[in-house]
């Protein structure tokens, strides 16, 4: 029996799926698999818009794993993204006298108010080196999808 019928995924799709998003060695970033299916209305950001669009055109029931390369994913690793950043601006821009270890990733304010993210790579006498790049730049991913409904 096939299922030509099935509901298929359009870009305006309210969605009722499991998904499993995981580094390319099947370490999981994000998993509803073994707890409550999400549901989710296409094109309002609650996925990121390269996992949409791979969901496009999916058949209700579908149960299917795409590999993403770090380009499909969360972007190439930007060297440009590794930046110095001194004592005094990251005391003016995070927690003052906050005891940050390398490996930490760290709030800052942004100009304009608006919030960023680093990771401290090295903390010396003076200034930090931060890399800004989103932490799974650069990785390949595996996302997982099982469609459970599609309206």
């Amino acid at each position: 029996m096939s299922s030509s019928n099935a509901p298929i995924v359009t870009e305006s799709s309210y969605l009722t799926l499991h998904y499993r998003l995981a580094t390319a060695d099947g370490t999981d970033i994000v998993t509803t698999f073994g707890s409550t299916p999400a549901t989710l209305l296409l094109g309002q950001g609650q996925l990121a818009p390269f996992l949409e669009q791979r969901l496009l055109g999916l058949a209700e029931g579908t149960h299917t794993t795409f590999d993403l390369s770090p380009a499909e994913g969360f972007g190439e690793r930007n060297p440009e993204l590794i930046q110095v950043v001194t004592k005094k601006t990251l005391d003016e821009n995070s927690e003052p006298d906050a005891d940050y270890q390398v490996g930490d990733l760290v709030d800052f304010r942004a100009p304009g108010g608006g919030r960023f993210a680093g990771v401290l790579r090295d903390m010396r006498a003076n200034d930090a080196v931060f890399d800004f790049n989103h932490p799974l730049a650069g990785q390949p991913l595996k996302f997982e999808v099982q469609l459970i409904s599609v309206l």
